[in-house]
Order: C-alpha cells, then sequence, then structure tokens
C-alpha cells in the first residue's frame, strides 16, 4: 500500500514520499552520515536509494526554499542537537522534515499556516502528512460535522476549533509548532515563543528596513528560480488587486530573471559574443565570418505578465514599466458556475479541496485570471493581514498604558461609519463606542469573555451591521461569531457554546487579546488561500503569496502596533518598502484595494435560481447544520428587486454555499482514491453534531 503518484524520498520502517506534481528543484534532500561531510542532493533520489548506515540524519526541504546548499547542510548539523527554529528562518515557503533516526521524526507547520502539517493514529504508531484528505481515507475517518459547525459559527476561534479538521480522529498541528514522532507517539509543541504581557516599544524605523529585505528576499527567491511551461508566460503577477499585490509585481519587475533551461540547445556553429572569435573569410579585410541568426548583442531583460482585471482599472491610470507587461483579463462572476443550475440538476463538478473554502465560489473566476499568469505566479494575498493593525490591538495599547495613542486609530477605524451617520450625535457616538469598547476588551477576564460569547452565540445576538460604532465593535472581543452563524440550526450553536465553555474552564492564553485576535486572522486567510490553492492553481503552475513567508511574517511583527493602526498605513509600508528597494513608486492611480463586494453581489443576483435550488435539499440541513427556513428566507432576498445586501449577509453566503459544495463533492468522492491497494471500507451516513 502506498499514496497514487508518490516518489519515495527516504524508505524504511517510517518512510516519506513526496506525492503528486513536484519539480525537481522544489525537493532537496540534506543527508549527514557517520564520519563524512553534509550531502545536499537536488531533485528525488535513485528509484532504489541505497540502504544507510545507522545514526544517518536526513532532511527533506519541500517547496520554494531560498536557503544554499552550505545553508541546508549547517541547518542540519544544528538540528542534529536538538535545535529547530532554525529551519525555519529561511526565505521562501516550505516544509522541512527532520530525521535523527529509524524511528524518529520532526516536521515543521509555517507561522501563517499556508503548509500545515496533520497526523492521525495508524496500525500502532502515527501517520502523517502535508493533506489531511489523504489520511482520511487511509483509515476511513467519517466526516466531523461538529468541526463543521464550530468553523461557520466562529471561524477564527481556536477555542472552538482547537486541533480537528473536518475529518473524525485526524488532527491538525496548529501554525508555529512542529510534530514530533518519536517510537510511534506523536507529541506537538510550538518552536516558536508566545508573547506574553504587555508589547514592548519598538522603533519603526529598523522594522520598517527589516520588513524590506524580508520581502525582497521573498520575492527574488521565486523570480531567480522561475521556470516556464509550454504555452505559459515564466512569470506573472497580479496588478490590480491592491497595494500589496502591485508592490510585489514591482519588486519582481526590479529582479533580474536568470536565463532559464527550458530553450531548444544551441546548435554547434552558434556562439556568443563572449565566445573565441571565428575564422577571418578573407572577403574584406577585418570582417569575421559569423553564423547566420547570431544575435549582435545580449537578449532583452524577459518582461513580467502583469494580469489585471479591466473593471478594477484605476480611471485615467496609465501603467509604463519597462519590465511589466500588463494584460488585461475578462473573468466570469463569482458563483458562475450556478447561474445555470436548476431544481433536477446536480452541481458541476469542480476541484474537491483538503477543506472548504470561500475560493470554491469563486473558482471560476480565479482560474480565468490564473490561467493568463505565469508559471510562477506572483501575488499580494496576505498583506492586508500580516501589515495592518487589527482593530483588536487597540486594547493592548489600553492595557501598555499607552491609552494617549488610541485618538487617531479611532477616528480611522470610525471614519466610514462616521461619514455614513445622520445628525450630530450619531458622528461624536461613533469615536466614543470605539473608545469604549477598547477599554472594555483590555480589562475583559478571559473566561467571562468567553462565557458571554457562549450566551450571545446561543441567543443570536448580532451587532455586526447595526448602528453606528458597532461595525467598529464587533472586532473588539476575545471571541467574534462568523457571518453564517445566524442561519446554524440551535443543535448546532448549542454543540459550538459548549466547547466555548469548556474552553472557558481551561488556561487563560499569556498573549494579550489583540496580537491573539491579528494572529488568528492571518491563520484564518492563510487556511483560505490554502484552499484557493487546491481549487484554482493550473496544471503546471505556481502561486507564490510572499506575504505569508515566515521571515515576513516574523519582520511584520517589529511594527510597533502605533504604526500598524495608524489610517493608510499598509499603504505608506509598503511605499516605504519600494523605495528602499527599488527607488520606485507605485503608479499614480494604482494601490488602494478595489472593493470586491460590487462582484460578488453581481454574481449572487445573477445565480439566485442556482442557489435555490442548491439549497432545495442541502446536505448541511441532512446533517443537522443550518436552519433551513432562514437559510430560504435569505436566498429570496436574492431576487431581482434585490439593490444590495449588507457586507456580512454576503460574506455568510460565500460560507454557506462553498461549505456545500464541499460536501457533495466529498460525498461523491470515492473511498480511498488516494491510495493504492487500500481496502474499501463503509461509509456511513452523515452524523449529526453531537
Amino acid at each position: 500500500m502506498r499514496p497514487i503518484a508518490a516518489t519515495v524520498l527516504w524508505p524504511g520502517v517510517s518512510p516519506l514520499w513526496a506525492v503528486g506534481d513536484w519539480r525537481p528543484d522544489e525537493i532537496r534532500l540534506v543527508t549527514l552520515r557517520p564520519g563524512a561531510p553534509a550531502v545536499v542532493t537536488t531533485g528525488p533520489p535513485p528509484a532504489d536509494p541505497a540502504a544507510e548506515p545507522p545514526g544517518t540524519v536526513r532532511l527533506a526541504v519541500l517547496g520554494r526554499c531560498g536557503a544554499s546548499d552550505a545553508e541546508l547542510a549547517a541547518g542540519l548539523a544544528t538540528a542534529r542537537g536538538g535545535a529547530v527554529h532554525h529551519l525555519t528562518t529561511w526565505p521562501g515557503s516550505y516544509t522541512a522534515v527532520l530525521r535523527t533516526g529509524p524511528r524518529s521524526t520532526v516536521l515543521l507547520t509555517d507561522l501563517a499556516g499556508v503548509l500545515p502539517v496533520f497526523h492521525t493514529p495508524y496500525e500502532g504508531g502515527t501517520a502523517y502528512a502535508t493533506a489531511a484528505l489523504p489520511l482520511a481515507d487511509l483509515v476511513g475517518a467519517p466526516l466531523d460535522t461538529g468541526h463543521l459547525a464550530a468553523r461557520l459559527a466562529c471561524p477564527e476561534s481556536p477555542e472552538v476549533l482547537g486541533e480537528s479538521t473536518p475529518y473524525r480522529g485526524v488532527r491538525k498541528v496548529p501554525p508555529g509548532h512542529l510534530l514530533g514522532i518519536r517510537n510511534g507517539r506523536a507529541h506537538v509543541s510550538g518552536y516558536e515563543p508566545e508573547r506574553g504581557g504587555a508589547p514592548t516599544p519598538r522603533e519603526e524605523a529598523p522594522a520598517v528596513r527589516e520588513l524590506t529585505r524580508a520581502l525582497l528576499e521573498s520575492v527574488r527567491c521565486r523570480v531567480r528560480a522561475s521556470r516556464g511551461g509550454t504555452g505559459r508566460p515564466r512569470l506573472g503577477a497580479d496588478l490590480s488587486y491592491g497595494t500589496g499585490s502591485a508592490t510585489v509585481a514591482l519588486l519582481a519587475a526590479a529582479v533580474p530573471i536568470a536565463p532559464g533551461p527550458e530553450g531548444p540547445p544551441p546548435r554547434q556553429d552558434e556562439g556568443r559574443d563572449d565566445e573565441a572569435p571565428a575564422p577571418r573569410n578573407g572577403a574584406v579585410k577585418g570582417s569575421w565570418a559569423r553564423p547566420a541568426g547570431r544575435r549582435p548583442g545580449p537578449a532583452a531583460p524577459e518582461r513580467l505578465t502583469a494580469v489585471t482585471l479591466p473593471e478594477e482599472v484605476p480611471p485615467g491610470a496609465e501603467l509604463e514599466l519597462p519590465r511589466l507587461r500588463q494584460l488585461l483579463v475578462p473573468s466570469p462572476l463569482p458563483y458562475a458556475e450556478l447561474a445555470a443550475l436548476s431544481g433536477v440538476d446536480a452541481p458541476p463538478p469542480g476541484p474537491l479541496t483538503d477543506e472548504p473554502g470561500t475560493a470554491l465560489v469563486a473558482a471560476a473566476r480565479l482560474g480565468h485570471r490564473f490561467e493568463a499568469g505565469g508559471a510562477d505566479h506572483l501575488t499580494g494575498y496576505g498583506a492586508r493581514q500580516v501589515l495592518d493593525g487589527h482593530p483588536a490591538r487597540l486594547a493592548d495599547l489600553v492595557r501598555a498604558g499607552r491609552a494617549r495613542r488610541l485618538a487617531a486609530p479611532v477616528a480611522a477605524l470610525a471614519g466610514a461609519e462616521r461619514a455614513a451617520a445622520t445628525g450630530a450625535f450619531g458622528t461624536l457616538r461613533t469615536p466614543l463606542t470605539v473608545w469604549r469598547a477598547a477599554h472594555r476588551l483590555a480589562r475583559a477576564r478571559y473566561a467571562e469573555a468567553l462565557d458571554d460569547a457562549a450566551v450571545r452565540l446561543t441567543a443570536r445576538h448580532r451587532t455586526a451591521g447595526g448602528g453606528p460604532g458597532e461595525r467598529s465593535t464587533a472586532e473588539l472581543a476575545w471571541c467574534v461569531p462568523g457571518p453564517a452563524a445566524r442561519w446554524l440550526s440551535d443543535d448546532a450553536l448549542s454543540a459550538v457554546a459548549l466547547r466555548l465553555r469548556l474552553a472557558a474552564r481551561g488556561p487563560a492564553p499569556a498573549e494579550p487579546p489583540g496580537a491573539r485576535r491579528a494572529r488568528q486572522a492571518l491563520h484564518r486567510h492563510a487556511a483560505e488561500y490554502r484552499t484557493l490553492l487546491h481549487a484554482a492553481e493550473q496544471q503546471g503552475q505556481r502561486l507564490h503569496a510572499p506575504f505569508l513567508d515566515n521571515q515576513v511574517v516574523r519582520a511584520a511583527r517589529l511594527l510597533p502596533d502605533e504604526t500598524r493602526l495608524q489610517p493608510g498605513a499598509r499603504h505608506a509600508l509598503l511605499r516605504a518598502v519600494l523605495a528602499g528597494a527599488t527607488s520606485a513608486d507605485l503608479p499614480p492611480g494604482w494601490g488602494p484595494h478595489p472593493d470586491r463586494t460590487t462582484a460578488d453581489l453581481a454574481g449572487l443576483h445573477l445565480a439566485a435560481d442556482g442557489l435555490t435550488a442548491l439549497f432545495r435539499a442541502p446536505l448541511l440541513a441532512e446533517a443537522g447544520l443550518i436552519d433551513l427556513p432562514a437559510v430560504h428566507t435569505a436566498l429570496a432576498s436574492l431576487g431581482p428587486r434585490a439593490t444590495e445586501l449588507p457586507p456580512d449577509t454576503v460574506a455568510g453566503l460565500a460560507e454557506l454555499v462553498s461549505t456545500e459544495l464541499w460536501l457533495r463533492r466529498i460525498h461523491a468522492r470515492r473511498h480511498g482514491s488516494a491510495w493504492t491497494g487500500l481496502p474499501t471500507p463503509p461509509r456511513p451516513a452523515l452524523a449529526r453534531p453531537a
């Protein structure tokens, strides 16, 4: 029994496989044998590797890693003594697997959560993987509807999600932790120290310099290792998707692209300008014979394909950069696959992802955009979550005794609602409401906050979308319900509330509430990005998110909270990064994050009939997760007369629809299709949450 499409990286009683379509330079192995120096190899090992002597230590680095061979060898030598933190400090996005003995293995996750690790008990030992679905196949794990309920109710709360996955018995290693397996037993521990107490004051200038260095190295290690594919540009980037994407595109354009190995081999009679001159032919004194078709000079630098949606080009904005080739790519609306769905039709087939995610409702839109990109396509995903100041960080400033720094951040958070408020009282009340909420969160005890969240959840009490100030204060809490919580059934909400009450009896985290909420928001966004990779990545393509790399996340943590919370902080930080790395700036009119609500709302209206058919007999209702009449009422509001919906309603519908689509695809999947020689166990029906 073995995984399908697997390559053995090392054999033995604890084998390691690389499953899927890996490029040769994405697999790097370091082997340290007794009495010999470390050997670094690139690509999969031979089909029949030689038996290793006792005491052999191995390190596998899978993904895009910017470390040199010498750094990998030194990293293995240091990790042999037990220290593993340094294995997570190299540029890029990768998974490190350390084997220090025949029955001792260590796997490290990343800080954001883009590259998770999963494990489950199996045959008296522990099976591990970087995807949960193959492990569920291996042990015949049924779906865990309690996890799905928690995911829909409180998607950013580790108190209700814990280490569970949509598959019962399959556990997830939290970001910033390692999975150690010794003699078949698994243990999870953190390799990144948890910051407790009040935040220490930090300087802005050195933090910006470190952010510039980290982001430039993350982009450079992708650009210099980019490899073209058949019928696809070699390197691409998103441009009109916000300041983060535009910054990554300009940084990539400033890095020279190395010649790729994919081109046709030169002819024997074709030389280079730096080679020895060919013999003179004697026709004209001083002339030299040149082979036909020889270029007189070096080739022009390869241009980077900058993908842009026509509707998101700023009015009057012109892009004239020598290394960027702007490509306008019209794409379908979200929910386009469901627009033609009737009452008797099944949902169209689509990619089966490891977990549900909102990328499933926009897979066609995203896939159309990425199809026009390069074989290595750079994106700005994660810039907002990594650089912005989460509203809950206001409470951290209060706890640190820096409440006088709240004036500008509070005004920025309340600005949009203050402009929408009517009357002088509403204008003055909004900043005051945010101010009071920040002080209330700073004084709140963890256990009492979780108990209160459980009560509010079961009472279906919602604050988002209310009067002035309520949208800003909704994020100022230890635990915040998700946008789809309003449509969950009473049983599902009660089960999630029980998890909150049990978590309230446990120890309180040492991390301040603002830093903790910001970190959990980053983890949720990284999980959504991972679902996007599974749903929209094209064959032979690699999508990259440099902002989610470990070294960029660590550099962003050095930024002072006051800097993050200032109005327009992210745009100012990225302009400083561009000025320090490229001496360039964003073209006029480019940068602000475009509003996606208009496209989402148009897609919902277009697919209103198809969504009604999808929820005529949904699996979510069969599992007892949703209040079906309430969902039907919400779908009825998508009729042609409806002009707009609140943002939280649009986000909640995306969560429901994507989860229903995922359930149908996982239910139609043939069990065991990830393995060869695996017996097929009986498939139980969906169980209601306990």
